[in-house]
């Protein structure tokens, strides 16, 4: 029998009438034979073993021995060679994968993508401005959310367009700045955008591109909308445009010869009409009013930071992303339902110039409570200083949970988990910091600090004569986070919360030593110092009260610094009256630092580890201790217990 009549695409056939008689001609043909090809492990040998294996009839018949030939040599590339094993944990693992990806938390991926068959191409277009309003006129509202610093909004779109291009249909995903805004602050919010979208392990699969990459090609599309009446320039006011589009009243300029619109567009062209902009002519009264005649290019005389001077008009957002998505090649345009009455619109532009259908999909924006993700409104809080900066753990930014201590497997995970459902919802940020627990619990090490104010003296009577240190592990349920070397001695702190509580003769268990029994209470508000005896025979189960410390001997204790912090708003939910300035927490619910002393094993510490303080919570290391004078700052990780 030839090899030849052998094929492993027809193995892989679930059904076993059809691949019965292949394996009948592998049993025959091994039956003097070791291997399908040759004297030793072939690629062919290779690929029919795993094609049986993922076979689910194929590998049930395989174990019932009947085949006597096929299932030795099964059995004997199984037993000596288990790497190829890995092959077929990594498929099962990826389809695995994609079937949970089609219910995470209740959330169904499973929205009928038309022609993914065809392939899917799906891009992320942010637009690299301070936010766009910089350059639309006064009261202009723009649908392109995805601007400046990256919030955690635009990281659901971000990854949901990454997560159906990469994981979901292995296609292509497009980073693509819609740089039609030109502003001088671009490039410092190009870097953010590239810096943030990296941080979240999204790599587009071309070299970035830019929607000033094709103002050639938007202007040509533009002077063909003219030549076939769709499209006119117009030089109405904008506060009487904007009346008009409302009440759908047609503009004095819409019946103007295709002549005299090519000609004042090649004025707006070079500078001179900046009075003009161009409109598309779809509709006067359509009921849904971004059909209403929108705006396609607008003047602007200044300098474009790609272009330099050689435009004085810019397309707009609406104009130009159908028209890129489609020369680019995009098959499915994923975004934030607030685009949904858009959707004509970008069709409209696709039938028009005929050109290659782009399937559009909206999924609902990220919304959680007690937050603004609106751009404007998250500038003006650092404009004016009320937080930090872009990266402000407090700041619903990218950069700023990240800084909080949200680790980026967790971030990923509860964004995926919110699906490309349509559905408006409002997420609690319990939800949001539970998921990072989760993560972080199981691998983080402990550390072990004491509150700076109050701290109690406690002298252990029965204690060691001399200072010692002990190697402890750094996490009681997982040796490979590793040890950390713990000082003894006769003199520890105590936190006055802890020995506020304590009475004469109690025992009390001191962690990570063993129990100890209450001799001397010293000071009742505060209380000074304690004495205490060990027991170290004592069971700890038995118990109440588990306490951390710290040898004050022994050791440099390294002065820190906790802060924590609480909701932009004070409000679950803005409602359309409310001025949202009214609503910005203030005072110590936004912002609160006490002072503690850290176990010198923390000393070297690097900035962004995150760590447990025992009984005290997560934290994320800000600043390392450098120097004596300079504390360690560490920033509270909200669990999703606490109402922060």
């Amino acid at each position: 029998m030839a090899l030849g009549d052998i094929s492993v695409a027809a193995l892989a056939e679930p059904d076993f009438k059809a691949i019965e008689h292949q394996l009948l001609k592998l049993d025959r043909h091994l039956t003097l034979r070791t291997f399908v090809d040759g004297y030793s492990l072939s690629q062919f040998d290779r690929n029919i073993w795993v094609a049986l294996r993922s076979n689910k009839a194929a590998y049930a018949f395989l174990r019932k021995g009947s085949l006597v030939n096929l299932a030795r040599w099964f059995a004997y590339i199984e037993e000596t060679h288990p790497e190829i094993q890995a092959e077929i944990k990594v498929a099962d693992d990826a389809i695995k994968s994609k079937k949970a990806a089609q219910s995470k938390a209740g959330s169904s991926y499973n929205v009928a993508l038309q022609d993914t068959e065809k392939g899917v191409v799906t891009r992320f277009p942010p637009e690299p401005s301070y936010f766009s309003l910089l350059f639309y006129p006064a009261g202009h509202k723009t649908n392109n959310s995805y601007s400046g610093y990256l919030h955690i909004g635009h990281a659901k779109a971000a990854l949901l367009n990454d997560y159906f291009a990469h994981d979901l249909y292995k296609g292509t995903l497009i980073l693509r700045f819609d740089d039609t805004n030109p502003s001088k602050e671009k490039k410092e919010f190009k870097d953010a955008i590239v810096a943030d979208l990296e941080l979240l392990g999204i790599k587009p699969d071309r070299p970035i591109s830019y929607t000033s990459d094709y103002f050639e090609l938007l202007y040509e599309y533009a002077i063909e909308l003219i030549k076939i009446g769709f499209a006119y320039t117009d030089d109405t006011p904008q506060e009487e445009m904007r009346d008009q589009r409302f009440k759908g009243i047609a503009s004095k300029r819409r019946d103007e010869s295709v002549e005299q619109n090519l000609a004042i567009f090649e004025e707006m062209k070079k500078g001179i009409a900046l009075g003009y902009c161009l409109r598309a002519k779809i509709s006067v009264d359509n009921p849904n009013k971004a059909m209403r005649d929108p705006v396609i290019y607008r003047c602007n005389p200044e300098p474009h930071d790609r272009t330099g001077t050689k435009w004085k008009m810019y397309p707009t957002y609406d104009f130009s992303m159908p028209l890129v998505d489609a020369h680019e090649g995009v098959t499915h345009a994923l975004r934030t339902t607030e685009y949904a009455d858009r959707n004509p619109q970008y069709q409209w532009f696709l039938d028009v110039l005929k050109l290659r259908q782009v399937h559009v999909w909206d999924f609902s924006r990220l919304n959680l409570i007690r937050t603004f993700l609106s751009k404007r409104k998250l500038t003006k809080l650092v404009d004016n200083g009320i937080v930090w900066g872009w990266d402000d753990p407090r700041m619903p930014t990218v950069r700023g949970v990240y800084r909080r201590g949200m680790t980026i497997p967790a971030l990923r995970d509860f964004i995926l988990k919110q699906g490309p459902s349509r559905n408006m919802t409002f997420q609690d940020w319990t939800n949001f910091w539970a998921t990072n627990k989760k993560l972080i619990d199981p691998i983080v090490p402990r550390y072990t600090a004491v509150d700076s104010k109050d701290a109690v003296v406690g002298t252990i009577l029965s204690g060691p004569s001399d200072v010692y240190t002990e190697e402890k592990p750094k996490h009681g349920k997982n040796p490979s986070v590793g040890t950390k070397a713990v000082t003894y001695s006769s003199k520890i702190l105590l936190d006055q919360a802890d020995a506020k509580l304590f009475l004469k003769d109690e025992e009390i268990t001191l962690m990570n030593w063993g129990n100890a029994i209450v001799h001397n209470i010293f000071g009742s508000n505060p209380i000074t110092s304690i004495e205490l005896k060990l027991h170290l025979a004592g069971d700890v189960k038995k118990t109440d009260k588990k306490v951390t410390w710290l040898s004050v001997e022994g050791q440099t204790l390294i002065p820190a610094e906790l802060k924590d912090f609480g909701y932009l708003m004070t409000k679950d939910k803005l409602e359309e009256d409310d001025n949202w300035e009214d609503f910005v927490t203030k005072g110590e619910d936004f912002y609160s630092v006490s002072k503690a002393v850290v176990a010198e094993n923390a000393k070297d510490l690097k900035a962004g580890e995150i760590i447990q303080l025992e009984r005290k919570g997560y934290y994320r290391v800000d600043e390392v201790y450098a120097e004596p004078g300079k504390p360690l700052v560490l920033f509270n990780i909200p669990t999703g217990k606490a109402n922060k």
